[in-house]
């Protein structure tokens, strides 16, 4: 998938570090947020905790160009710190939306991180507003702060407010929370979204979205926090509070093995490389093809690809280069095409397709229109056949926890069948994988189940009313105004 508007995006991605003595962890949460980079391009921040007084730092753009060195040397030492990088689900592209979010409060400070979404954030929103809470954001991420806040009015510990705001707040969240002593992680009782913890050979502890991360700071992996498990650092150690844990059947979004995470990744036990060979192999089976060479869409289709090829003995090649200075948020300036982003950031090798029946493996299809553009690549660089083969399901459903698919308007398998869609995007022929496989891909996961809503709706929690991406960012409808005076009050009108 190539261009912004016609891929899926990431979440976030959430970086914590703990030491029992004052170090430069700006570094290393700098180092950790540039290796989850892949999980939001939008924005980015460090929060820092020097004994106990919270210095934060964000911005609108890419780890590397937010934090400069004389943004590094100002943020200074602490003994802990947490990090985010953005891809906002749930509000605008907008700097207020930027986590960590920092809270003064007459029980202490805070900086949260956040990566998810939740599915009552509407709800729990107007509740707290009509309290009086006035909030400065747009995401559900200050609505889990305000939360916790309030529980902490009447609780003896940070971690206590944490455990009693999970029995309040619903949906995927994977959360960095640190208090002036303390650093705590937060999984929700699904596990929507992966969480893990490890440790540095000087003894700081690392907390992050993805292991990957913990390997860019010279981390060991310990474990995955648990689906509902809340784990707390402190001088005291190493503590973990079980409260929410078995509450709810797991579900753990399997497009993170599919897509989001980095291969080199391993979640709940289960490497994510490993799972996209696994869905190429189980793709050459339910969809052979008699072809010449197995070609994989960078990034994601790659590891999918040699899965494909190994398994059907067909040849691997490599089809396409990518351009390696442009990353996932490649603005183009001007109003040039969308056929000439795609060129710019993909080129087929012709050499190694020309003539030649090709399988392309990609790991989506959205609108159908960058697929399009990509196999008229190969066409044009002078494929004979051009065969699709895609591993994962069609996209027939939004998602609500933290995946921006929030309308079925635009996807193309919920207008057109197999063979239409394999007709619109140029292909000779189209296949995806079946749902029934999804679930094999993770072969060793320690969880027990796995959310597949945006392939089948069937939907682990409530679906959500009222919450779209930009809810609070809406315009006033002038027609309302038009029709005032038939029920309506200027206080709904405005």
């Amino acid at each position: 998938m190539i261009t912004d508007s016609e891929k899926l995006h990431e979440e976030c991605g959430v970086f914590g570090v703990f030491s029992q003595k004052t170090v430069n962890v700006a570094s290393t949460v700098y180092y950790g947020l540039f290796s989850l980079q892949h999980r939001g391009q939008e924005g980015c921040g460090i929060a820092i905790n020097d004994e106990g007084v919270i210095k934060c730092y964000k911005d609108l753009g890419l780890v590397n160009d937010v934090f400069t060195p004389m943004v590094m040397k100002s943020l200074g030492e602490g003994n802990m710190a947490v990090g985010h990088v953005r891809y906002g689900t749930t509000g605008s592209n907008d700097r207020s939306n930027v986590q960590p979010i920092v809270v003064n409060h007459i029980k202490g400070r805070m900086a949260l991180a956040h990566n998810g979404n939740l599915v009552n954030s509407a709800q729990l929103r107007e509740e707290l507003e009509l309290e009086g809470s006035i909030f400065h954001t747009t995401s559900d991420t200050e609505v889990i702060s305000y939360v916790i806040t309030k529980e902490r009015i009447n609780c003896p510990s940070i971690e206590e407010a944490v455990n009693r705001a999970m029995y309040k707040i619903d949906g995927a969240y994977s959360l960095v929370v640190m208090s002036p002593s303390k650093l705590i992680a937060a999984r929700d009782p699904r596990g929507f979204r992966p969480l893990c913890y490890g440790k540095t050979e000087d003894g700081r502890y690392i907390v992050a979205s993805e292991s990957c991360a913990l390997d860019a700071v010279g981390a060991k992996l310990i474990r995955d926090i648990r689906p509902g498990e809340i784990v707390v650092f402190s001088e005291d150690g190493v503590r973990s509070i079980d409260d929410h844990v078995g509450l709810k059947d797991s579900s753990m979004c399997i497009f993170e093995y599919i897509y989001f995470a980095r291969p080199d990744s391993k979640i709940d036990g289960c490497n994510v490389h490993q799972a996209r060979v696994r869905a190429g192999e189980l793709l050459a089976r339910s969809h052979p093809v008699d072809a010449d060479i197995v070609i994989g869409v960078p990034d994601s289709g790659l590891d999918a690809a040699v899965g494909y090829a190994r398994e059907s003995g067909i040849p691997y090649g490599i089809g396409f280069i990518k351009n390696k200075y442009i990353g996932r948020t490649f603005i183009s300036p001007g109003q040039s095409s969308r056929e000439d982003k795609v060129k710019i950031k993909l080129n087929p090798i012709a050499e190694v397709v020309k003539g030649k029946r090709v399988i392309m493996i990609d790991d989506s299809i959205v609108r159908g229109t960058t697929s399009a553009r990509i196999v008229r690549l190969v066409r044009d660089a002078g494929a004979k056949e051009v065969h699709v083969r895609i591993s994962a399901p069609p996209f027939v459903a939004p998602c609500y926890y933290g995946v921006d698919i929030d309308s079925k308007e635009n996807l193309i398998a919920c207008r057109n069948t197999i063979p239409e869609i394999a007709e619109i995007i140029g292909a000779d022929s189209l296949g995806y994988l079946d749902i029934e496989d999804v679930t094999k891909l993770a072969d060793g996961s320690s969880c027990k189940g796995f959310c597949r809503a945006c392939f089948n709706e069937e939907y682990p929690t409530p679906i959500p009313q009222g919450n779209s991406k930009n809810k609070f960012e809406q315009k006033i409808d002038k027609s309302k105004k038009k029709n005032k005076g038939k029920g309506e009050t200027n206080e709904e009108l405005q």
